[in-house]
């Protein structure tokens, strides 16, 4: 037995609407995690290695609201997002595997920006390098030395001695 027109509409009308809340959802959660963005990078103190520090922060603040806003409006949109969720976590597990070193580095950078061993400007020697630092982001620690950039992973920084010379 084919369903009537009259289903088929009812039906199309419920999917345009689910699909319209699920897109305003979104698009909120979206909004919001700019204005979040934006009020932790100009709220949280910013002192030389701090700015990193608040620029992390706020940026993972952004993303993990975008996700939840994506999984809500996946749910509202009638999508079962208990498999996603789940799938999700099975494909973090594998990809954190198979990038266990950028993501030792990336850890590193987190713990090098929280625990401050050194700043920018400092003059570091670490594994035969030496240079004044210009930058710590979450992968590298960048040293300028004699004309050169020197980028250092920072398992690196992490793991072995360094000499700081302020």
């Amino acid at each position: 037995m084919w369903p009537s027109n009259t289903d088929l509409l009812d039906q199309a009308r419920l999917l345009v609407r689910s699909t319209g809340t699920a897109v305003a959802i979104f698009a909120l959660f979206w909004i919001a995690s700019r204005i979040l963005e934006a009020f932790l990078k100009r709220f949280i103190p910013h002192e030389r290695a701090g700015a990193d520090l608040a620029i992390l922060l706020a940026r993972t603040a952004k993303v993990a609201l975008q996700i939840f806003g994506l999984v809500t409006a996946l749910g509202t949109a009638g999508i079962n997002v208990a498999a996603l969720v789940a799938g999700l976590g099975l494909t973090g597990f594998a990809v954190g595997f198979a990038f266990r070193d950028i993501l030792s580095n990336v850890l590193a950078g987190v713990l090098l920006l929280l625990f401050r061993p050194f700043t920018r400007g400092n003059h570091i020697s670490v594994t035969g390098f030496e240079g004044a630092v210009t930058g710590i982001d979450l992968r590298y620690t960048t040293l300028e030395a004699e004309g050169k950039t020197i980028l250092i992973p920072n398992a690196n920084l992490f793991t072995n001695p360094i000499v700081v010379n302020r």
